[in-house]
């Protein structure tokens, strides 16, 4: 069961959209290795506007997910691939299906 998610939107500057799909492809398989990592998605939500959506059992599995290489990963790279700083909002998940 997930009960807290983060949620990230990320604007690529002009010219490196392809860069940020890129990234965010690569993610998952660092993703994968995280245990408490219920669910990630890398996201489109426009031309330029990109996203990333994690859910997480507890706040301990999110907080090791901020801690971990894909989040320090995208914050090394922030100032390269975005227009502006990543929005990281903490939400809580309400109801959810997962493959069983």
């Amino acid at each position: 069961m997930v009960k807290v998610a983060l949620f990230v939107r990320l604007e690529a500057k002009p010219g490196k959209e392809k860069e940020v799909e890129n990234f965010l492809v690569s993610g998952l398989p660092i993703v994968n290795e995280e245990p408490d990592t219920t669910a990630w998605f890398g996201i489109r939500l426009g031309p330029s506007t990109f996203g990333i959506f994690d859910a997480f059992p507890d706040e301990a599995g999110r907080q090791a997910h901020l801690s971990g290489k894909v989040a320090a990963e995208l914050m090394a790279k922030a100032g390269e691939l975005f227009s502006e700083p990543p929005s990281i909002e903490k939400v809580d998940v309400l109801a959810a299906k997962l493959p069983g």
